[in-house]
C-alpha cells in the first residue's frame, strides 16, 4: 500500500475549503490575483516561502499546518516542535504551574491538543475517586477518563449535557484543525453510553455545567480555558489549560474543606 502525500496546492485548497473561502475571498484577503492563487492551488506556479506564510497567515491555519504547508511547498519548518519536559520550555512550564497553583482550591489541569494531560494540581485527585485505574496509565485522555463508563461518567449528574457540551466542542475543533486523530477520538467518545443533550438554557445560565456526584454532596463547576497569546511554538500553541470553577457556593466551600484550607 502506498501513501499520496498531498501537494501544497492540494493543502492549500483543502484549508480554503475548511474556512468555506472561495478563490476570489481568499486571494482578495492576501492581495493576490485570483489568477495567481488557481495556479497555485493546481501546481501550476510554485510559492515562495512568504506566499506560504501570507496565505497561512490569512487562513489562520494552525501553527503546525504552517510547517506541514512550508514542506510541502519545500521549505523547513519555521515553528519548532517540542515535548512539554524540553529544556527549552522551562518558562513555558514554570509559568503554567503557577496558573495551576494559583487555581487552588479549584481542580486545573494543562493538556495537548489530543487532550492528553500533561499536569496538574492537587485539586484534581479527588474528583478522579473511582475511576478505573487502567484509564489513569500511560498518556492519560482526560475525555476519555471524563466519559468511559469505568472512568467519571457514572459520578456525572448531567452527564448527557456534559457529553452534549464536549461533544461539540471536540467537532469544533476538529473543524479548525483538521485532525484526524480527533476525528478517531470523536467517534469512541460518541460510543459510549450516555446520550448526547444541547445544553438547557434558563434563567441565570451562563454556560453548561458538570454535576459531580460525591461523597459530600454533588459538586457543580463551570469550565474555562486558558491559553498562550501569539505563541511561536507548536507546543506552546497547542497547549491549554482547562479550569473549573464553583458554579455555587457550596461547591467553592466543599472544595475549600476538601484541600483544608
Amino acid at each position: 500500500m502506498t501513501t499520496t502525500v498531498p501537494t501544497f496546492g492540494e493543502r492549500l485548497r483543502d484549508w480554503r475549503q475548511k474556512r468555506r473561502l472561495s478563490q476570489m475571498d481568499l486571494a482578495l484577503d492576501a492581495e493576490i490575483s485570483t489568477r495567481h492563487l488557481s495556479f497555485l492551488e493546481t501546481g501550476r506556479a510554485a510559492p515562495s516561502r512568504d506566499m506560504v506564510l501570507r496565505l497561512a497567515e490569512r487562513l489562520e491555519a494552525p501553527l503546525r499546518e504552517r510547517n506541514g504547508l512550508l514542506l510541502a511547498a519545500g521549505f523547513a519548518p519555521m515553528f519548532p516542535e517540542r515535548s512539554f519536559d524540553d529544556p527549552g520550555l522551562a518558562a513555558m512550564r514554570t509559568a503554567v504551574e503557577a496558573v495551576l497553583h494559583a487555581h487552588m482550591p479549584f481542580p486545573a489541569l494543562a493538556i495537548d491538543r489530543r487532550w492528553i494531560l500533561l499536569t496538574s494540581n492537587a485539586a484534581l485527585a479527588p474528583l478522579l475517586e473511582g475511576v478505573s485505574p487502567e484509564l489513569l496509565e500511560g498518556s492519560v485522555n482526560v475525555l476519555r477518563v471524563s466519559l468511559h463508563p469505568k472512568g467519571v461518567a457514572p459520578r456525572i449528574a448531567n452527564l448527557a449535557e456534559w457529553r452534549g457540551h464536549i461533544l461539540s466542542r471536540l467537532r469544533r475543533q476538529l473543524a479548525e484543525s483538521g485532525d484526524a486523530e480527533l476525528a478517531d477520538l470523536i467517534r469512541e467518545l460518541a460510543g459510549y453510553p450516555g446520550g448526547e443533550a444541547p445544553p438547557r438554557a434558563g434563567e441565570g445560565a451562563i454556560a453548561a455545567p458538570l454535576r459531580l456526584k460525591t461523597a459530600t454532596g454533588e459538586l457543580s463547576f463551570l469550565s474555562a480555558t486558558m491559553t498562550f497569546g501569539a505563541p511561536l511554538d507548536v507546543t506552546v500553541a497547542e497547549l491549554a489549560i482547562e479550569t473549573f470553577l464553583p458554579a455555587d457556593p457550596a461547591t467553592a466551600a466543599a472544595l475549600r474543606t476538601m484541600a483544608g484550607v
